[in-house]
């Protein structure tokens, strides 16, 4: 007996979704919703007045037998019929059910991966000159949810560790301090993602390549605003500091203290990085292996040792920044509904400030803010005059209408 389709959807969300027995995530969340329509068109509940499902018999619960690349096909042609959805939203769409298809494929549920099949993706829109499934921009509602959260986060990890009563355990204060520079790191590296639109490749450290080790306390001037990172055009130049980002950025050296100007900004918080870090380094220094243990000992993370003894860790990477941000995100639980990013992607920072630029100051502007053309900006966020256009257009009608003929 062939296997309801509905008995594999628990397992595959298990699979997708965050968190403790994979019970979390945005794309969970989604995908479930996609995955239910889909299973309601196929027992018939959804689509046309005549439209019975894809089970021989009518009544029946649909099963893996019953699916073939037709069946996809239809299921395209169902996503893209008179629903009124967007042309990029079917082919989202389709690709929660494609994704499923795939894994019940690699489960033995499936012999091939038919929703991929050319034939069964013919009916789906062609690209319709939309911005890319992948350029997620923050909308105002995310940036505002995520950054305070972050702010809140540290405030309370600061206070925490600022009221401590004098009598507190060392180590115990060490990890309070600790708790608070994570939280207040986060904090600031949201906002200046947010606020900023520096590029997160200019911003952080890419092992590829060594010019970009991530920027150090050296290249902020907090007190100017600004900020001089190594651009996409292979050159040093000054970023502006807007007014959200200052106190975080205060704030946040003032509670790390670096020891010299060269420390990283945002430095790496992963305890096996760190740890080796200290040992080699206390090592070159003529520190016996019984001598460092020892010396570790007295500290709650090998962080807060680096500290006092100078020893200057990486900067975090763009990769790890994309695990901040998803710890970030679901945490806050915004709500992102995004074919690619199931969490506020870093990039999404930049093209999230771009639009609020281009809508205040127009084009030109925006593109000395965001060090691109004017032509790429204006082709990037294109879809901001053409809603400009019919605002124009619609106030145009209203005053020819009015006019007595």
């Amino acid at each position: 007996l062939s296997t309801p389709l509905d008995d594999s959807f628990e397992r595959y969300l298990q699979d997708k979704g965050k968190g403790r027995g994979g019970g979390g995530g945005n794309y969970r969340r989604n995908a479930a919703r996609e995955l239910e329509r889909f299973a309601e068109w196929a027992a018939g509940d959804r689509g046309a007045d005549d439209w019975t499902g894809i089970a021989d018999d009518v009544g029946r619960e649909p099963t893996f037998d019953d699916l073939d690349e037709r069946v996809f096909r239809e299921y395209a042609r169902h996503l893209g019929g008179d629903r009124g959805l967007k042309q990029n939203t079917v082919q989202t769409y389709y690709r929660y059910i494609s994704a499923w298809c795939g894994w019940c494929v690699n489960e033995g549920y499936l012999e091939a991966h038919y929703a991929q099949r050319a034939s069964a993706m013919a009916p789906l829109p062609e690209d319709d000159g939309r911005k890319p499934g992948d350029q997620q921009a923050w909308t105002s509602e995310q940036r505002h949810a995520l950054t305070r959260h972050v702010d809140e986060r540290a405030r309370d990890a600061v206070e925490a560790y600022t009221t401590l009563p004098e009598d507190t355990d060392p180590l115990d204060k060490q990890r309070a301090r600790y708790a608070a520079l994570k939280a207040a790191r986060d904090r600031a590296l949201v906002f200046v993602l947010a606020y900023t639109a520096v590029r997160v490749g200019e911003l952080l450290r890419d092992p590829n390549d060594p010019r970009r080790r991530g920027v150090r306390w050296e290249d902020l001037s907090v007190d100017d605003g600004s900020m001089d990172v190594y651009r996409k055009k292979q050159q040093w130049d000054a970023a502006s500091l807007p007014d959200p980002v200052i106190s975080p950025l205060r704030s946040y050296r003032q509670l790390m203290d670096p020891p010299t100007e060269r420390w990283p900004v945002f430095p790496t918080f992963d305890q096996r990085t760190l740890a080796g870090l200290v040992r080699e380094n206390l090592a070159e220094r003529g520190e016996r292996p019984e001598a460092i243990i020892e010396r570790r000992a007295e500290y709650a993370r090998d962080l807060l040792l680096a500290l006092d003894e100078d020893i200057r860790p990486p900067s975090i990477t763009t990769d790890g920044t994309r695990s901040i941000l998803q710890r970030l995100s679901e945490a806050a639980e915004i709500d992102i509904d995004h074919p690619k990013h199931d969490y506020l992607a870093p990039h999404g920072g930049r093209r999230g400030m771009g639009e609020v630029l281009v809508r205040a100051f127009g084009y030109t502007v925006a593109a000395r803010y965001l060090d691109n053309s004017e032509e790429m900006v204006r082709e990037r966020y294109s879809h901001i005059e053409a809603g400009e256009l019919g605002d124009v257009a619609t106030e145009a009608l209203e005053e020819i209408d009015s006019v007595p003929q």
